[in-house]
């Protein structure tokens, strides 16, 4: 079974069942040397606030002793001594290695991980093969993350969908980025790492910062009809609010204050 390592990667079933292991490209080996270590948990665990090393952080691996490894965060900087079944290797970002499932869903539904989200895990379930996790939806629901068994044949190459089958992990990947081809949606960003230099803009409508309501019996006339330049960031009525009062007795010729039939305080 195999396919083209083409956009496409599409192959008939008669070509599938004409290639053997022989006749296969050998899948890329990963590069061990190449990866980042991140953060499972949060360390010492309680309260979030007292938090050396936060789940989702990427870690500088400052000693190793045994089953204990001296590391600093990479987003705040701050060092702790922390057991090493805390922590991940990651590969290309999304590859990550010795983590659960449970453990996937709490990394994808960390803060900053919207629709699209994705990791790549070794399955728990089935050895030899790994685990596509998608968050599918903006929710912070366990649901929203959706997992998808990738199977690896004895060529080495990959699939999902048997009628699909890619050469690497970064093949498919790079597929089912441009593609959802029976996915839940398309694969966006890789599950965020919380780092010093990757902190993303937060985007969304801005905050609206409203003063409290206005009680009438606190407002004199000189803070409507006032001539003189009156400090709105300290006034309990706005420049808007003035004149809109203003242009109202104008309109109604009632522009005398002293005719107002407002009750002031004075």
């Amino acid at each position: 079974m195999g396919s083209r390592s083409s956009k496409d990667r599409r192959s008939s079933t008669t070509h599938t069942s004409l290639l053997s292991q022989e006749e296969s490209t050998e899948a890329p080996a990963v590069d061990d040397n190449r990866h980042v270590v991140v953060s499972l948990y949060n360390y010492p665990s309680g309260d979030l606030t007292d938090c050396i090393i936060r789940a989702g952080e990427k870690l500088n691996i400052l000693s190793e002793d045994g089953d204990w490894w001296r590391v600093s965060s990479s987003a705040t900087g701050k060092e702790s001594y922390i057991p090493s079944s805390y922590t991940a290797k990651v590969f290309h970002r999304w590859q990550y290695k010795g983590i659960s499932r449970e453990k996937a869903e709490e990394l994808l539904l960390l803060p900053y991980n919207l629709a699209g989200s994705f990791m790549i895990r070794e399955s728990q379930t089935c050895s030899g093969a790994h685990t596509l996790s998608i968050k599918r939806s903006t929710s912070s629901a366990r649901g929203c993350v959706k997992h998808y068994r990738i199977h690896q044949l004895q060529n080495g190459w990959h699939y999902i969908s048997p009628r699909l089958t890619f050469v690497s992990l970064s093949q498919l990947v790079d597929h089912y980025s441009e593609v959802a081809d029976g996915l839940c949606c398309l694969l966006r960003e890789p599950c965020f790492i919380f780092e010093s230099n990757n902190m993303p803009m937060v985007t969304g409508p801005p905050m609206v910062v409203r003063k409290a309501t206005l009680n009438w019996k606190d407002v004199d006339s000189s803070m409507i009809f006032s001539k003189d330049k009156v400090d709105t960031e300290e006034s309990l009525v706005s420049e808007g609010l003035r004149e809109a009062i203003n242009s109202y007795l104008f309109m109604t010729d009632e522009g005398n204050s002293e005719d107002c039939d407002l009750s002031w305080n004075t």
